[in-house]
């Protein structure tokens, strides 16, 4: 698959003698910042004067809004709270095999809120299960990624879900139809009772990509990962596609179930561009590599191996260069290759982390 650039905020930080050009966390478009006015809050940031929170409110009036902003002792700040009961909750009053407290960008949603083809979008979100939370054997949906319009626009491309099992576990499940498959599994007591944060990029295209990586907020340890470089993530007949987050669970199987309550924080949907070449030069500032001229090859060898997931190479015009045949053991081989200044880029989730700067002379 062809390999893209992207630009994002950028921030500075040192591992030892080597800097590193990180990609920084995306903007954050939705927090909470405390008691009352929490739907309208929500709508302001997704869909301004419309509606995009999805509740069981009609059914359940006397206890009120299932979503409320509390105090977070752990992350010391207010934070989202998704309530969901028993009984008598239901799916907006509309299906009653299922419960839905969620919260999305649609129709009426801002352009860049909306994934088109051919576009990437980075999102990321952080969320906290209870540790006895309870799920259906059926689903417990906490994230999607649905299309809208098109023949298969009821099944979403992407679910992040729970199920209960012998062993409970989590689920990323996936289809570019209406045949969902599952990609990845963990244990879901990896995730009971921890904060966590979520980190989803996705190329919308037929010939496109996914990746996912959820680590723990205490310590950084990361629970889940999953990236996958050549796969079709995009619904044919679809106008565009759109994130959901929240609790989306199933009850036939209520005595499964209980009162649940789920926390969320700090979500964020931004769109990512090609790079130019100024953006190379800007990044590898400073980031000179050792060319050996008499052995003609570059040496990689200071870099540490678990700081990127792959390596792409550019020219001072922003032409990629294959490298399959140059790169051997951390080192590129230069022979062959024009004069002039070369770019080499580091990258996580088709993202670049750092780029450094070669020259060669003559």
């Amino acid at each position: 698959m062809k390999k893209t650039y992207y630009r994002s905020i950028l921030k500075v930080f040192t591992f030892g003698v080597i800097v590193f050009n990180q990609v920084n966390a995306q903007k954050v478009l939705l927090s909470a910042n405390g008691p009352g006015n929490t739907y309208e809050q929500i709508n302001n940031a997704f869909a301004p004067g419309r509606d995009v929170v999805e509740v069981p409110d009609c059914v359940h009036t006397e206890f009120g809004r299932h979503i409320e902003e509390v105090y977070d002792d752990e992350l010391g700040k207010y934070v989202f709270n998704f309530l969901v009961h028993k009984t008598p909750d239901n799916d907006r009053c509309q299906n009653f095999d299922r419960q839905r407290i969620e919260i999305k960008t649609y129709g009426g949603s801002p352009e860049n809120l909306k994934a088109v083809k051919g576009e990437t979008v980075a999102y990321s979100w952080k969320f906290k299960l209870p540790q006895n939370f309870k799920v259906s054997k059926n689903f417990t949906h906490l994230h999607q990624i649905k299309s809208v319009g098109g023949l298969y626009a009821r099944t979403p491309m992407i679910t992040l879900t729970a199920r209960k099992a012998t062993l409970d576990r989590m689920e990323l499940r996936y289809t570019a139809t209406n045949m969902q498959s599952t990609l990845k599994t963990a244990l879901l007591d990896l995730f009971r009772g921890q904060w966590v944060k979520v980190t989803e990029v996705i190329k919308y295209d037929n010939l496109g990509s996914y990746y996912m990586q959820i680590s723990r907020i205490s310590d950084g340890v990361v629970l889940f990962n999953y990236n996958i470089s050549a796969i079709d993530m995009w619904q044919d007949g679809s106008a565009f596609t759109r994130p959901k987050w929240g609790i989306y669970r199933s009850i036939k199987n209520i005595s499964d179930l209980r009162d649940e309550q789920v926390r969320f924080a700090d979500f964020s949907i931004q769109e990512l561009t090609p790079l130019s070449v100024l953006d190379y030069q800007a990044m590898s500032t400073k980031n000179k590599l050792k060319v050996n001229k008499s052995k003609g090859i570059v040496f990689l060898k200071d870099i540490p191996k678990n700081s990127y997931e792959e390596i792409e190479l550019v020219d001072e015009n922003g032409k990629k260069i294959a490298h399959n045949r140059l790169l051997r053991k951390q080192k590129i081989t230069i022979s062959g290759l024009r004069k002039g200044d070369y770019y080499v880029s580091f990258l996580v989730a088709k993202q670049p982390v750092s780029v450094y700067t070669f020259t060669i002379k003559n």
